[in-house]
């Protein structure tokens, strides 16, 4: 008896493990040569299980921004991108898609140190789509980021709405109107000038604000249209209420500014805890789920 016991505990065992490896997606860590940049370019990718290089369509793919002094490596090894996305797939929550995780030495603008927005979008998306069957359009392609990685990906998504079809901004450095004193800002090369102080001008030409108005244009309907020409990008944010940068407060002002444009389609979550990846790690799923409530549901040519 004790035996058969033993056999069927084994079995639903196996089962158990079988079930929980059934969808696992791979990780592969590349570089490529960046002309912008003049070195190579690293990023990390996340192909979902069974993913086919000629799939009769292409996968969403999502890019996701890491913080400062990061890596291409963080969303991986500190913020269980792979577990959470194996997840959300095998759960139904989100469909196979492929994940990009570049690294950049600045804060995702063309700062002081290194053209890194620009890089990002004549390097490194051209890249991807040459390199994977991933869409090369709005309707299948999300922005996403942390911390430094979520003010670029706030302003990648508000300065060319016809990219993304949905952005996420986790504990978003996007600080109005500066930087709070204890912010590595104050410390980054990107922001720093030829004195080493930080540049208050080149802050105000690359922050959020700078790109609201030109946004509100671009996914504004004319009054003879009842749709604008480019669709607004919806945003999930999200926050610690114990953040060290106070980045509930400047959430909410995010919230706010995104709300007078886009009312039904700005999302703000607060968390337990401050501006670390527990918190990350927490808010990873919604985020994620929110932006595929948006990413493939439209004509994939658009």
């Amino acid at each position: 008896m004790l035996r058969s016991l033993l056999t069927s505990l084994a079995a639903l065992a196996g089962l158990w493990s079988l079930f929980n490896t059934a969808v696992a997606g791979e990780v592969h860590y590349d570089t490529f040569d960046s002309p912008t940049l003049g070195h190579d370019y690293p990023y990390t990718v996340y192909l979902p299980d069974h993913y086919d290089a000629n799939a009769a369509e292409p996968y969403p793919v999502v890019y996701l921004l890491h913080g400062s002094f990061g890596n291409e490596r963080d969303w991986l090894a500190k913020g269980n991108l792979a577990q959470t996305a194996d997840r959300l797939i095998r759960a139904g929550h989100i469909p196979p898609a492929v994940f990009i995780m570049p690294g950049s030495r600045s804060w995702w603008v063309d700062g002081h140190n290194e053209a890194a927005r620009s890089a990002f979008f004549n390097d490194l998306m051209p890249h991807v789509e040459n390199q994977y069957r991933v869409g090369a359009t709005r309707a299948l392609r999300g922005v996403g980021g942390l911390s430094a990685g979520g003010f670029g990906a706030l302003n990648f998504a508000l300065e060319k709405p016809e990219m993304f079809a949905a952005a996420a901004a986790l504990s978003p450095a996007s600080y109005l109107p500066y930087p709070p004193s204890n912010s590595s800002a104050h410390r980054h090369p990107a922001f720093l000038d030829e004195q080493g102080n930080f540049d208050t001008a080149l802050w105000d030409q690359l922050n959020y604000p700078a790109y609201l108005e030109a946004y509100r244009i671009n996914v504004t309907p004319r009054p003879s249209a009842e749709e604008s020409d480019i669709p607004i990008v919806p945003l999930y944010i999200s926050a610690g209420r114990s953040d060290v940068y106070d980045a509930e407060f400047h959430a909410r002002q995010l919230r706010q500014a995104m709300e007078r444009i886009q009312p039904n389609d700005v999302r703000l979550d607060l968390y337990p805890g401050g501006h670390t990846w527990r918190v990350w790690r927490a808010s990873l799923p919604a985020a994620l789920t929110f932006m595929f409530q948006h990413i493939g549901k439209g004509p994939i040519n658009q």
